[in-house]
């Protein structure tokens, strides 16, 4: 088993090396209607660290492990203090990827103010056409 996530691992990496839209040549499409959101958090909200983040995708897409080409899915990106990636170029590293599917995870923030904002990813790590991603939201750590 660990032998296989080694080599997942290695794949994925590669995705951020080398622009996926160079190999892939472009955007995955996503569904009219879709919408990421965060559910247990809200915009304004005071949080003591470490905390659960969970995202939620409406009915319209699903969720996929990266590298899996599968239609209307995509995996959940979160972005942290940081712009929205440009179209059409991979995800970077310098984000939260959610990669094997994941739908919530465990945040350990410094103390202040905090703006996220999560973003669905193709197979490739490139955000769909048009993007899917939520509004952004600010919180205050503890």
């Amino acid at each position: 088993m660990k032998k296989i996530l080694k080599f997942i691992f290695i794949i994925q990496s590669l995705f951020l090396y080398f622009p996926a839209s160079t190999v892939y040549g472009g955007a995955t499409p996503s569904v009219p209607g879709a919408r990421v959101y965060f559910i247990n958090i809200k915009d304004g909200q005071t949080l003591k660290s470490p905390f659960l983040i969970q995202f939620g995708l409406t009915s319209e897409m699903g969720i996929a492990p990266a590298l899996a080409d599968w239609p209307d899915t995509g995996h959940f990106h979160l972005i942290i203090d940081s712009p929205v990636p440009n179209k059409n170029t991979s995800i970077s590293n310098n984000h939260i990827h959610m990669h094997m599917g994941q739908t919530e995870t465990t945040l350990k923030l410094t103390t202040g103010k905090h703006t996220m904002q999560i973003v669905l990813g193709d197979y490739s790590h490139i955000m769909h056409d048009p993007p899917v991603m939520s509004e952004v939201i600010t919180v205050n750590v503890k």
